[in-house]
Parts: C-alpha cells; structure tokens; sequence
C-alpha cells in the first residue's frame, strides 16, 4: 500500500509558505508583515528588517520601527524606500522610522491583487511537482499491483485537488481583503 503521508506533509509546507508570502501582500492596513521581506545594509551585510529593529503598527496607517542600533536608520529607510512594489515613504525622527501607509487606489488594489494571484500559480507549481514526485515514484514501485497502484494514483490526485482549493480559498480570502475599501 502506498503511504500519501509524505506528499501531505509536502503539500502542508507548501501551503505554509504561500500563507506566509500572502501576509507580505500589502491590504490597505499597517502590518507588521509587510516589511518581512525588506532587508538593509547594515555591519556590511544585508539582514532582514526583524533582525535589526522592531517593527510595530501603531494604528492601521503608521507602522512604526525601531532600530536597535540607532546609527542604522539611514539605511532601514533607504532600503524600505528601494522597495518599489511597497510604495512607501518612511520618515525618521533620529530615533524612530515613522512609515505612513497611504490609502490605495482602485488601480493599485486590482494591481496588487494581479501580483498576489502570480504568488497562487507558483504554489500550485509546487502541489503539482509534489505530485509528479509521487507519481514517478508509484511507477517504480514494482512490488505494486497494477489496482493498488491506481488507488494510490487518485488518492495523491484528490491530495492535489484538496490542496489546490485550499490555496484558492486563501487566495480568495486575500483578494476580498484588498479589495475591501
């Protein structure tokens, strides 16, 4: 018998990640979240922005961050200003990083939400290579009749099928979100 153990477990990891990169997509509301993938030059490397300050929403249109090293400011808001896809303008008092998240336009949401669904179809990728990887391995599996290896073939098929809904559902939820005014 063909244990599917596996290939759920792969699929949970896959699903674990899209949920984290859609925490990154920007909603119209300060989070924390969306500055995860911002990384600064600071001790002549590039680190992530929660490894050299603190990050924190001070209501749902300022985020406010606060360097451990204060001689690091310069380069946190020059490298949350490089990102683009952000769209933001962080202010510094000298201590504090104050970024205002401006409200978002129609065009801007639907272009978000555009972006968003391309971080759908890389997920689905995944589900479908996890599924690949398992049909190749039933095909060598030779101590495998011919019905159990069909059985195991549509248990893996209706995983996919789960899975695949399950990134829909939090994509969809996602899209509602940034959509709300």
């Amino acid at each position: 018998m063909f244990d599917t153990k596996d290939e759920r477990g792969k699929m949970e990891e896959v699903i674990a990640r899209f949920k984290d990169e859609m925490k990154k997509v920007r909603t119209g509301r300060a989070h924390p979240d969306m500055l995860s993938g911002v990384k600064a030059e600071v001790y002549g490397q590039y680190m992530p922005l929660n490894q050299i300050a603190n990050v924190t929403a001070a209501d749902a249109t300022l985020l406010v961050i606060t360097p451990f090293d204060p001689s690091s400011i310069q380069a946190i808001a020059s490298a949350i200003r490089a990102d683009q896809s952000l769209g933001l303008n962080p202010a510094d008092d000298g201590r504090v990083i104050r970024v205002p998240i401006p409200a978002l336009t129609e065009e801007r949401r639907k272009e978000i939400v555009k972006n968003a669904s391309a971080k759908v179809e890389q997920a689905k990728v995944a589900i479908r290579n996890v599924r690949e990887d398992a049909r190749k391995a039933l095909k060598a599996a030779e101590e495998m009749g011919e019905d159990a290896k069909k059985r195991a073939e549509k248990e893996i098929d209706e995983l996919t099928k789960e899975f695949s809904d399950k990134i829909e559902a939090e994509f969809k939820a996602k899209s509602d979100e940034i959509m709300k005014l």
